[in-house]
């Protein structure tokens, strides 16, 4: 089982004139994407960039003194061993970033984050990053249940318009999670002189679109040149519609956990392989799709709407606060019920119902035998 880890030491002292970027690559840029980077790398308007071990190492200097637990500025448990890694690796820590944006609005709802790489082969990527902590990210990504476009995938577009105005020659975009829809929408809706420049889109276990983006003209002239990827026991990555094949990638960890591009398995040029998702992702998304589709709009919206109202009652702030102490954030939004009204409690609990219902419809794609 080989991990980024191994990637970055298998290819550490090759940079990307003798060894070509490949998928892996770009699972490594997607993760650099969720680096905390506000005050370290120049923005849009700044026309220098700044190497990439020069930004981890102020990266490191910002963590150690800002004197807050590791994993709230970094947002991940592997990151700090990631940042060590990719600083001592000649194929990296020359990369050049640039264009660094980091956008969080709660009154619009809006989270938005992006940062761009150029490589020693000359070659220029726009690389989005996923959901991070935040309560407004997450809400943000839920919105997609009930809205065709939200404020982010529309950032997007302008973002990489903006960047490749900056630059010559060709583009690839792409991102993790929410980042990797970004990415595919970015590239479905720039202008037509921006899209021809693309040469790839990568997309690792993003959720997907309502049928009138997938359906659009836009979409029909990038699909072509969209890699999307996710892990066998995807969540993700099965929400909504893609429009395009994917590949399924064997992660080191199980259920939800896979979601984490850590966990993805590797080789020395690709990802390792598997033949299908699991049994519990096709449950899953049959269940999701299905329960979605028997709400209407509407009752998507009021039903999120009610969920977020509970988790600012609870005084929450994000992620990490839930995970460092389940029983206190827990009794929080316990708490919180009692202050929404009945006609509130009245979706919540029809929205569960209809869960549980499309779940049950649907037992027999988990209990089915795996095909042979």
């Amino acid at each position: 089982m080989s991990s980024l880890f191994d990637y970055i030491s298998w290819r550490g002292d090759l940079d990307f004139i003798q060894s070509p970027l490949n998928p892996v690559d770009y699972v490594i840029f997607s993760q650099i994407a969720y680096l905390p980077f506000d005050g370290i790398v120049p923005g849009p308007e700044e026309k220098e960039g700044i190497s990439l071990h020069l930004a981890m190492e102020k990266l490191k200097n910002k963590v150690e003194s800002s004197g807050a637990v590791v994993k709230t500025v970094l947002g991940f448990d592997e990151d700090p061993a990631f940042i060590k890694a990719i600083t001592t690796s000649d194929r990296f820590r020359n990369c050049q970033l640039f264009g660094f944006v980091n956008y969080v609005d709660t009154k619009r709802e809006f989270q938005f984050s992006a940062v761009c790489i150029y490589v020693n082969d000359g070659s220029f990527s726009v690389i989005y990053r996923g959901t991070d902590a935040s309560f407004v990210g997450w809400k943000e990504d839920f919105n997609m249940a009930f809205l065709e476009t939200i404020p982010s995938q529309l950032e997007a577009v302008k973002y990489l318009e903006k960047m490749a105005a900056f630059v010559n020659g060709s583009l690839r975009i792409g991102g993790h999670s929410k980042g990797g829809n970004l990415a595919v929408y970015a590239a479905s809706f720039c202008d037509k002189k921006t899209q021809k420049r693309i040469t790839d889109i990568y997309s690792y276990d993003a959720p997907g679109f309502y049928r009138k983006v997938v359906s659009s003209d836009g979409f029909h002239a990038v699909k072509d040149r969209v890699h999307s990827y996710i892990p066998q026991a995807s969540v993700v990555g099965m929400l909504l519609e893609h429009g395009v094949d994917y590949k399924v990638v064997k992660s080191s960890q199980s259920g939800l956990m896979q979601h984490s591009l850590y966990s993805w398995e590797v080789t020395h040029n690709d990802m390792i392989y598997a033949d299908d998702i699991t049994q519990g992702s096709r449950f899953l998304k049959k269940t999701i799709r299905e329960w979605i589709d028997s709400l209407d709009y509407e009752h998507r919206e009021r039903f999120i709407e009610a969920i977020y109202t509970i988790l600012n009652m609870s005084e929450i702030k994000s992620i990490h606060e839930i995970e460092g102490s389940w029983l206190l954030s827990t009794g929080r939004i316990i708490r919180s019920l009692g202050y929404i009204d009945e006609p509130t409690k009245r979706i919540i609990q029809k929205t569960i119902i209809e869960l549980f219902r499309s779940a049950s419809r649907n037992l027999d794609t988990l209990l089915k035998k795996e095909k042979q």
